[in-house]
């Protein structure tokens, strides 16, 4: 019996140095998402060096995040470490895709393959609201590019043909991107189409002022 009481008190031991890096990772994973929004919301705003601010800070904070979980794979591997390391590759490769800058890899951001290919998913749909914006503001033309991108990220990832427990279920993003590049296209093509009328009435009208004015 003392023999079994060793063996338990040695779980126990374990357990709880478990249990308090769960926690831990638990906190600095809501972190980590909060400091990502922070630098979308900054992104969206095209305030460049507030979003460069926030996105170091989320990769030291999942650095620290990712250091503490080393030997405990189980804890890892789990839903809200993986959805906080999604967050950190949206917020870079928005932040790549808007700036024209490199987009990191998985290696750049130290997460793992399912998760960079999530984020990146995700960082394309939530292009659509970057183009909408311009679209507000009379710049139409200018989403273009941004468009490209989404289709050209949706269609890599579709190329990833390989089960969900590989991929952290990215066949339900990528039908969710499909979704949202479909309506965005729908939108610029409105959009682009109304210019033109309204480019074109501009015209007609001028032309008619001007044939009034010679008579």
């Amino acid at each position: 019996m003392t023999e079994l009481a060793q063996i338990m008190e040695g779980i126990r031991h374990e357990l709880t140095t478990k249990n308090q890096v769960r926690d831990n990772t638990l906190n600095r994973s809501r972190e980590l998402i909060r400091f990502c929004a922070w630098s979308i919301r900054a992104i969206h705003r095209h305030d460049w060096d507030e979003a460069a601010d926030g996105l170091k800070t989320a990769r030291d904070a999942a650095q620290v995040m990712v250091n503490d979980l080393a030997g405990q794979p189980d804890l890892y591997y789990t839903g809200y470490t993986q959805d906080a390391l999604k967050e950190l590759v949206e917020a870079h490769t928005l932040y790549a895709f808007v700036r024209g800058g490199e987009v990191p890899s998985p290696a750049d951001l130290s997460v793992p393959s399912a998760a960079y290919l999530n984020g990146l998913a995700e960082a394309a749909s939530e292009l659509r609201r970057f183009i909408l914006d311009l679209i507000r503001r009379g710049e139409t033309r200018q989403g273009e590019p941004y468009l490209t991108i989404m289709d050209d990220v949706y269609t890599r990832l579709i190329a990833m043909d390989f089960p969900d427990s590989l991929t952290g279920g990215l066949r339900r993003t990528t039908d969710a991107l499909r979704a949202v590049l479909e309506r965005t296209v729908g939108d610029l093509t409105v959009s682009m189409r109304q210019e033109e009328l309204q480019a074109a009435l501009r015209d007609f009208e001028q032309r008619m002022m001007e044939s009034r004015g010679s008579v």
